[in-house]
């Protein structure tokens, strides 16, 4: 934290900033907002050419407010449960996290990485569940309804064991059609 206190009040419009896991080793909440924080006053104040590498997606939204604020992402791939680094940068935000595959290719143990996701599959559950509870919508009641949209007519009669990973791309592409 000394080297982000030391950034802060010394960056001007000429610096370079090079910002890596700000609010790393504290509570998720205690970090996202002084990750938040240290990136809006860099915009607003320093106003220096910052390059902020975060795990925090939230900061994405960042962009939204401040012109000079772009997000890009080194380009990845997955391939069998594997990330391939494509050594591209692109324009915004990455459009997943790739955190067990990275555990995975620095070498963590497979019985950890393995653990992992069956807990990351229990947190999105849960999260799930309690985003459900808090809006009072049930997704299950759109497929209850007599009226039913034509994306869930399409989903119901899809059986996605039987695509093979073009045709599953080409449904993507009808159900977003639909919408």
């Amino acid at each position: 934290m000394s080297e982000t206190a030391n950034i802060l009040h010394n960056a001007t419009e000429n610096s370079l900033v090079l910002m890596d896991e700000v609010g790393r080793g504290t509570s998720t909440f205690d970090g996202l907002s002084l990750a938040w924080s240290c990136a809006d006053y860099l915009a607003k104040v320093c106003k220096a050419y910052t390059l902020f590498a975060t795990h925090y997606f939230e900061l994405t939204a960042l962009a939204d407010d401040y012109k000079a604020i772009r997000n890009v992402h080194l380009d990845a791939m997955e391939h069998r449960e594997k990330i391939i680094f494509m050594h591209a940068v692109k324009e915004g935000p990455a459009s997943q996290s790739y955190g067990l595959q990275v555990a995975a290719l620095a070498g963590v143990p497979k019985v950890v990485i393995e653990k992992a996701k069956l807990k990351l599959q229990q947190l999105e559950t849960q999260a799930y569940i309690d985003q459900q509870k808090e809006t009072g919508v049930n997704q299950l009641d759109l497929f209850a309804s007599n009226d039913c949209h034509p994306a869930v007519l399409l989903l119901s009669d899809a059986n996605p064991d039987e695509l093979s990973p073009k045709q599953a791309l080409e449904f993507l592409y009808k159900l977003k059609g639909l919408l």
